[in-house]
C-alpha cells in the first residue's frame, strides 16, 4: 500500500486511490482559505485543489491539464489537481498558498 505524507502526516491508501478523498479523509487541510467552502467537489474545474507531488502518481489527465492550463494555474509550473490525480506509490504532497494553491510561499 502506497505511503502518503503531507502536512506533516503520514498514512497508508489503495493503489489507484483519489488523491483528494485521500487527503481530506486523513484530515489533511487541502484547501486555503475560503476554498475549503467553494469548490468543485472533485469535479476537476476549480483548481483550489492544486498541489506539488513528488513520487509515483497517475498521468494528467484532460481536466487536471486543462484547468492548469489558464489563470491563475499556469501549465509550466509542477502541480496537479488533487481531484484528477491517483495515487500509485509512496508520495510526498505539498500545499501552496493563495486561494488556488498557485502561490509561491509553501503552506504545508
Amino acid at each position: 500500500m502506497p505511503q502518503v505524507t503531507a502536512q506533516g502526516k503520514n498514512f497508508t491508501c489503495e493503489s489507484g486511490a483519489n488523491l483528494r478523498q485521500v487527503l481530506l479523509a486523513n484530515g489533511v487541510d487541502l484547501y486555503n482559505g475560503n476554498a475549503k467552502i467553494i469548490n468543485c467537489m472533485g469535479i476537476g474545474t476549480c483548481g483550489t485543489c492544486a498541489v506539488a507531488l513528488e513520487g509515483d502518481v497517475s498521468a494528467p489527465n484532460w481536466k487536471d491539464t486543462a484547468r492548469r492550463s489558464f489563470p491563475p494555474h499556469t501549465p509550466s509550473r509542477n502541480l496537479r489537481l488533487a481531484c484528477q490525480t491517483q495515487v500509485l506509490g509512496d508520495i510526498t504532497v505539498s500545499k501552496f498558498t493563495a486561494f488556488w494553491g498557485q502561490g509561491l510561499d509553501r503552506a504545508w
